[in-house]
């Protein structure tokens, strides 16, 4: 559900756009530039004011990360099709490459990831990787746990990872449980 929007002007050319979609973990902040997401973040609503803007029309790409937002939030959508453009350093940007290979309601290790991303022994890295997330959510960061399944480590508070890691695993059994299994020889 979009609640506000803004319009910052970067350069001529660039335009940034942003809006706040209240969530069942809080607000998120959601922030586009030349079509394409580059940020989505938990955001306290107080932290906007001033900067965000009511009544503007929202850009396509803001509408359509609202909708996926809902349909996540919902159960109905596993994965995110979206425009992301994002910045950071190459193995950053390798890590976040990894996690959006995380499928729904799956979670790996910081060791898994490191490895994923070409460097064994970069566990930390991939938490900081993690904590720098400019797309959370979309970029799955936090399907990301210790290899001891402690799942501590999350920028926006364990709560938030823990209500994310249980609403995948709840969509992932209800949808299990309406499938239909059909006896060999009766189809």
């Amino acid at each position: 559900m979009r609640i506000s929007e803004g319009v910052r002007r970067k350069a001529d050319r660039d335009m940034t756009n942003s809006c706040l979609y209240k969530s069942p973990i809080g607000v998120l902040c959601i922030v586009e530039e030349n079509g394409k997401i580059t940020k989505l973040h938990l955001q306290r609503e107080e932290d906007c004011n001033g900067t965000v803007q009511e009544g503007k029309k929202l850009a396509a790409v803001l509408r359509e990360a609202c909708t996926q937002l809902d349909e996540y939030f919902q159960g109905k959508r596993k994965q995110f099709e979206l425009p992301l453009s994002y910045a950071g350093t190459d193995f950053q940007q390798r890590v976040w490459d990894e996690l959006q290979k995380i499928p729904y309601g799956e979670t790996r290790s910081y060791e898994e990831i490191a490895m994923q991303a070409g460097n064994s022994k970069a566990q930390r890295a991939v938490g900081q990787a993690n904590n720098r997330n400019p797309i959370m959510i979309v970029i799955p960061c936090h399907r990301v746990i210790h290899k001891s399944g402690d799942i501590s480590g999350y920028a926006c508070g364990i709560e938030a990872k823990r209500y994310l890691l249980e609403l995948e695993k709840r969509c992932i059994v209800r949808c299990a449980g309406l499938a239909t299994i059909i006896p060999s020889g009766q189809n």
